[in-house]
């Protein structure tokens, strides 16, 4: 899904420069790493955007769970407190799936 945005000229310049020095191989290697970033540094942020890509169904429970750093409990909870309803009947192995690769993340 092609995106376009405008950024000041000054950033455009640093972007250039970076990619000219070296450090990445394209504009778009140098916004995904921003965005790595800035997701990896505001917790609030990545949780906002599991929770919001749960609503729309584009991921599972789990899925978001994962997105959000957090396991399944915690995310519901999460939910809850959005009011976001939650259907009922979630798969236990998700669960269980979703805790193990949370456990070998963190």
């Amino acid at each position: 899904m092609p995106s376009s945005y405008s950024l000041p000229t000054i950033m455009e310049e640093e972007i250039e420069a970076l990619i000219e020095a070296g450090y990445y191989s394209s504009k778009s290697d140098v916004v995904k790493d921003a965005i790595r970033e800035l997701l990896e540094k505001n917790r609030n942020l990545r949780t906002a955007a599991a929770v919001e890509m749960y609503k729309k169904g584009n991921v599972s429970l789990g899925r978001a769970a994962e997105i959000a750093d957090m396991n399944i409990v915690e995310f519901k909870e999460v939910l809850r407190d959005r009011g976001v309803k939650i259907p009922a009947g979630v798969d236990r192995e998700a669960i269980k799936s979703s805790d193990k690769v949370m456990k070998r993340i963190r």
